[in-house]
């Protein structure tokens, strides 16, 4: 029963009478199984207890966290004793009581199975899983139409940044013509490191390890695929297309070296692990890499591990969601916005008010992806040479050769026994010819490691 309101002496800020409040205002309750009691599943149910009160208000209606299923956890932390604890997620789908299932595992299987099997339960679903999400969201998202629930994935894109909820509801009067963003703190924290310290690469994912900021094998976050999961999930609302992983060409920041980063400040720039999208109509962009940002673009401010987006609409022009995007609190922060933007549409009888993607599902349609040989910026060369005459002119040659117009050129003086580099900065240039030029660079016997290329962000056009 739902007792008097008057019975609980309510102090602003006080969280365990604002958590009894809510259970005694309000008759209506939101039940939810968790599988998953890890750092994110943590966070959630800590955001959950703390705001609960306030939830409430903003509801009207109780968020409870019934279950929790974790096959590695014992016993919950004492806050949270009222919560049954089970290793077999089966309780939480057959639970008649619960409304929503929350799953924050990780990984491909067994979470692809569990999500399928909540949708056939008539249960909703929420989850932070990016890389399930990007490789079979149409599946899920299929399934779940089917059964008539919804499905919430904020906290997979941007850890507490409310990106999704942009693009399905702020940004829906828009056209989006582009997509950039830094969207891995990790690789943004090493970059940001070394440029700040000029520490090599190695040093500073040693001391991100050793920080928590970067996992034991930071493979995901340093070649780029964390980040091309999150472009696959973003570009498929934008445009109202499917794109998978195997969609982006993904590049990582391992062969950057201190040097470069010089070189980047000296002509403005700070090296960023960037995504980038650009949409042409019938075809769009789809990339992730090392990118030289101009020191005046707003995403070259971002540092430590923090996250930033980028989206230009045709309306709304640019607009930059900035913030955490991991951490426990900021993505349970994230995961309790879905579980509120469902609940308000169970108490309402609004299921399925906004789509999941943004789109209706009919019109998701299939769109090419532009060939990477055919995208067009200017480039950064750092090239190793024997320091001899004539090196530049064979060099300026071939480039002149594949239609690749120089900008700049800083030849260092050799202070020691070895090769010298080279640094060349182009005008915009065709990818292909690129490529064609720097096989050819490389194949010479005056060159004695393999050319380094980073693609140049032109500011004229992004800023």
């Amino acid at each position: 029963m739902c007792t008097n309101k008057n019975s609980v002496n309510l102090i602003p800020g006080d969280i365990a009478a604002e958590r009894i409040f809510a259970q005694e205002m309000y008759m209506k309750e939101i039940k939810v199984g968790l599988i998953g009691f890890g750092t994110v599943g943590r966070g959630m149910a800590q955001v959950l207890m703390d705001q609960g009160g306030r939830l409430a208000k903003k509801m009207g209606a109780a968020v409870v966290l019934k279950k929790v299923a974790d096959i590695a956890v014992s016993q919950l932390p004492e806050q949270f004793a009222d919560i049954k604890l089970t290793k077999d997620a089966q309780e939480l789908f057959d639970d008649p009581e619960i409304h929503i299932v929350v799953e924050l595992i990780g990984g491909i299987e067994p979470a692809k199975s569990f999500i399928l099997q909540a949708i056939a339960k008539g249960k909703h679903v929420v989850t932070a899983n990016k890389a399930l999400i990007s490789q079979h969201g149409r599946e899920i998202f299929d399934a779940a139409a089917k059964a008539g629930v919804e499905v919430g994935f904020e906290a997979s894109v941007g850890g507490g940044i409310p990106v999704i909820k942009a693009l399905k509801e702020g940004l829906v009067a828009n056209r989006i013509l582009s997509i950039m963003g830094i969207m891995n703190g990790t690789a943004n924290y090493i970059l940001n490191k070394m440029t700040d310290n000029g520490v090599p690469f190695d040093a500073v994912l040693k001391e991100a390890q050793e920080k928590g900021y970067a996992e034991a094998d930071p493979t995901y976050d340093v070649e780029g695929i964390d980040t091309a999961h999150k472009l696959a999930i973003i570009m498929t609302m934008a445009y109202g297309m499917q794109v998978s992983l195997d969609d982006i060409t993904t590049e990582g920041i391992t062969a950057i070296e201190p040097i470069d980063i010089d070189f980047a400040k000296e002509f403005g720039y700070r090296i960023k692990l960037l995504a980038i999208s650009r949409n042409h109509g019938d075809h769009v962009e789809a990339r992730v890499h090392p990118t030289m940002v101009p020191e005046n673009h707003m995403l070259a401010s971002i540092g430590g591990a923090y996250n930033g987006i980028y989206f230009t609409g045709d309306m709304v022009g640019n607009v930059l969601l900035y913030g955490l995007g991991a951490g426990m609190m900021p993505t349970g922060s994230a995961v309790v916005a879905d579980i509120v933007d469902i609940a308000r549409n169970i108490i309402h009888g609004a299921e399925g008010r906004v789509p999941c993607l943004s789109y209706m599902p009919d019109h998701i349609t299939s769109r090419s992806i532009t060939p990477l040989e055919k995208i067009r910026c200017p480039y950064y060369f750092r090239i190793s040479v024997v320091d001899e005459p004539g090196v530049l002119s064979t060099i300026s040659g071939i480039l002149g050769k594949n239609s690749i117009s120089i900008e700049s050129v800083i030849q260092k003086s050799r202070r020691q026994k070895g090769a010298v580099p080279i640094i060349i900065r182009t005008y915009e240039a065709e990818e292909s010819a690129v490529r064609k030029a720097v096989a050819e660079i490389d194949s010479l016997d005056i060159v004695a490691d393999k050319t380094v290329k980073i693609r140049i962000l032109d500011n004229s056009e992004e800023s």
